[in-house]
């Protein structure tokens, strides 16, 4: 893996994880799933708009009409939409912390009912990514965590583990920017519609609402996922998953730096835990191809 690659792969686990933060910020000063759906539109018609300035087409393949949907309803409606919902009561470092665990589901979910061959280095891995999980909640459990967010949480990452799952391959073929933002295109319509039934319009205005929706909407929500794709093309989706071990960390390091979020040893050693977890369970499928 050359420089360029390792650069790539770092800046997408820190624009990834920064994502937490600011949507704590948005949360704390709109409703979550308008303000998410707002930031889909507009990700999403830039997206678009760029793809169609650089010639890529509106004439997908079957399946990568299926990934945009897929995508679109799971990753963006249910994951995002779910852990927007949560921070309104769970802190940001502890909603990255579980959304980071998803190569772990993934892994998990395609050895007990896929039936894919779990290598010995990955089975350890899961066991001691769930093992740093379990830490961590120990102890937030015990400082009073919010069940309802918890568990909101929860339901985020394995909705997109299934998505992940879903659409493996199926992005294939190019037109790489026009599916990223069709996808987020239906993200933002699904949750407009949820949003216009079950959420009351009133936003607290400030500069720090404005920057932290500008970060969110234009840097996790699409350099990230551009810096993505094109790593996946550059290395393969196998090497450049193994970033991923990077985002507990850099999760719980943004949460604490921009917000204050107080950090608990039992959270060190446990985010420590599950990082290490996570690159095994990657490693273990390095021989594969992406």
């Amino acid at each position: 893996m050359d420089l360029r690659s390792i650069m790539m792969g770092v800046g997408f686990a820190v624009m990834w994880s920064s994502a937490f933060t600011s949507a704590r910020i948005i949360v704390e000063a709109a409703p979550p799933l308008s303000a998410l759906a707002l930031r889909f539109l507009i990700s999403g018609g830039l997206g678009v708009a760029i793809a169609l300035a650089l010639g890529q087409s509106w004439r997908l393949s079957r399946a990568q009409w299926r990934a945009c949907i897929i995508l679109g309803i799971c990753q963006n409606a249910l994951y995002l939409g779910l852990n927007f919902v949560a921070m309104q009561t769970v802190e940001a470092s502890l909603a990255a912390i579980i959304a980071s665990t998803m190569p772990l589901l993934v892994a998990l979910i395609s050895w007990l009912f896929l039936g894919q061959r779990l290598p010995r280095l990955a089975f350890a891995g899961l066991v001691a990514g769930f093992a740093g999980v379990a830490m961590i909640m120990g102890t937030r459990f015990s400082g009073g965590v919010d069940p309802y967010g918890l568990t909101l949480c929860i339901l985020g990452a394995i909705a997109l583990a299934i998505a992940t799952l879903s659409v493996r391959g199926a992005t294939s073929g190019g037109n790489f920017l026009m599916i990223v933002g069709l996808q987020m295109l239906v993200g933002g319509a699904v949750l407009s519609v949820v949003a216009s039934l079950t959420e009351t319009l009133v936003v607290d205005w400030s500069w720090k609402l404005g920057a932290a929706f500008a970060w969110t909407t234009l840097i996790p929500g699409l350099a990230a996922t551009l810096v993505w794709f094109k790593l996946v093309q550059r290395i393969s989706a196998t090497r450049a998953a193994t970033f991923h071990f990077l985002n507990p960390f850099l999760g719980v390091a943004i949460a604490a730096i921009v917000l204050n979020e107080r950090l608990h040893p039992t959270d060190l050693i446990g985010v420590a835990v599950i990082m290490g977890g996570i690159l095994a369970v990657q490693l273990s499928r390095r021989p594969d191809k992406g």
